[in-house]
């Protein structure tokens, strides 16, 4: 057991859409993430996927609309779901979904993340 501090482990990294695991639970992977400008449409067949903005906000496009996350919000987007998270600014977002799960859902480009650095 030990204590995760979320602001130590968001300073170890500069790169946006390149999720690092820093928990695991019951199957589960807990990512953090910083997003900023636009990342791809893409689903997740098998997966929910749950973001949590700890710092800023984005926008989650879905097709036909468009959700804003701010801080201290939280966005559950259901499996099979097709969806473009996008900010304007830096944003810092925790991400809880299975483990495996693929950052690019059904997509597989140079924003694929096939084995998650752990921090």
């Amino acid at each position: 057991m030990e204590v995760i501090n979320l602001n130590e482990k968001f300073g170890k990294f500069s790169d946006h859409f390149s999720p690092k695991i820093i928990a695991e639970l019951n199957g589960q992977h807990v990512k953090l993430g910083k997003f900023k400008g636009e990342f791809i449409w893409h689903k997740h067949d098998n997966e929910d996927e749950m973001f949590m903005v700890i710092k800023g906000k984005f926008f989650m496009d879905l097709r036909g609309s468009t959700i804003e996350i701010n801080e201290g919000e939280i966005i559950v987007i259901p499996k099979g779901t097709e969806h473009r998270p996008r900010s304007v600014e830096e944003v810092h977002v925790m991400l809880f979904e299975p483990a495996g799960t693929l950052n690019t859902g059904d997509v597989n480009n140079e924003f694929t993340k096939s084995n998650p650095l752990k921090i």
